[in-house]
C-alpha cells in the first residue's frame, strides 16, 4: 500500500484511510495515483461490496499536499501530469459499480472535498468543515468534479464553493446537499457503518446497476442506451429478482446471492 494510506478489509466492507494525521492528512501525488488501483482491487474482490474512505485522526483530509507543488506543477507539463493524477482518483471513485461512502470528520477541504463528492454517499460530524479553495491558489477547477459538485448542490452553490472559496459548517453542507447526513461526533462511527450494513444486505444486481445508470444520468445523457437495458435485463431474469419476490410474499428477509 503507498504510504499515507491505510487499507483494511473488514468482512464484506473495504476501508481505505488517510494516514497522515500530522499533515491533516494532504493528500500527495502518490496518494492521487494510488487511489484507481485500490478501487480496481475493491471491484475485483467478490466479497467485499462497500467501500468506505476515512481519515485517521481529527480530520478527514485537508486537501492536495500544496508542499508539493512547487516541484511537481511548476511548469505546464508538470500540472498537467499532476491534474492526470487526480482526475483519475476522481474518475475511478465515480466510475465504481460498489458503493463508496465518505465518513467525514473535522477538515474535509480542498482535494479532500473532491474525493468525498466523487464517492456515492457523505456522512459527516458535527465540527466538520467543508470547502474547495481553487480560488485561492490560481487554479480552475477540474471539468468533471466541477460537473459532480453542481449536481449535487446546484449551481448557486457550487459558484460559493468554487468562487468564494470560503469554508461551510457540516449542519450548512447538509442544508445544501452536500452531505446525506450528519451526526455526533462519538456517533459517526457505528451510525454509518449501519447505513453500510443496509447496503450490503440489499440486492447488489439492483445497487451496482442502478448505480450505474445513475453515474450516466449525471454525467448528462437523456435517454436509456444498450448498456441500460442490458443492466435491466440481467437483473429481471436474475436470481435476486426471483429471491426478492419470492421473499416478499413469505413476508421474510430476502437471501440474495449476487457477487
Amino acid at each position: 500500500m503507498t504510504d499515507g494510506f491505510d487499507f483494511t478489509r473488514d468482512g464484506e466492507v473495504a476501508r481505505l484511510t488517510f494516514a497522515r494525521p500530522a499533515k491533516m492528512n494532504a493528500i500527495t501525488y502518490g496518494m492521487w495515483s494510488a487511489i484507481p488501483d485500490v478501487v480496481a482491487d475493491v471491484e475485483a474482490d467478490a466479497t467485499l461490496k462497500v467501500l468506505v474512505l476515512a481519515g485517521g485522526g481529527q480530520h478527514f483530509s485537508a486537501g492536495a499536499d500544496i508542499s508539493e507543488f512547487g516541484e511537481l506543477r511548476t511548469t505546464a507539463e508538470g500540472a498537467a501530469s499532476y491534474d492526470k493524477a487526480v482526475e483519475g482518483a476522481v474518475a475511478a471513485l465515480t466510475s465504481m459499480r460498489k458503493p463508496s461512502v465518505a465518513m467525514i470528520q473535522g477538515n474535509c477541504i480542498g482535494g479532500g472535498c473532491q474525493v468525498s463528492v466523487a464517492c456515492d454517499f457523505r456522512f459527516a460530524a458535527e465540527g466538520s468543515r467543508f470547502g474547495i479553495t481553487p480560488a485561492k491558489l490560481g487554479i480552475v477547477y477540474h471539468f468533471d468534479s466541477t460537473r459532480q459538485l453542481v449536481s449535487l448542490v446546484g449551481p448557486a452553490h457550487a459558484k460559493y464553493f468554487l468562487l468564494s472559496g470560503e469554508l461551510i459548517t457540516a449542519a450548512r453542507a447538509r442544508e445544501i446537499g452536500l452531505l446525506n447526513d450528519v451526526f455526533p461526533a462519538d456517533e459517526l462511527g457505528a451510525s454509518t457503518l449501519e447505513f453500510v450494513r443496509t447496503l450490503c444486505s440489499r440486492s447488489q444486481a439492483s445497487v451496482r446497476g442502478m448505480n450505474r445508470i445513475i453515474e450516466k444520468i449525471v454525467a448528462g445523457q437523456e435517454s436509456p442506451d444498450a448498456e441500460v437495458e442490458e443492466l435491466r435485463s440481467e437483473a429481471l431474469h436474475g436470481e435476486d429478482y426471483a429471491e426478492g419476490v419470492a421473499a416478499f410474499l413469505d413476508r421474510r428477509p430476502p437471501n440474495f446471492t449476487f457477487r
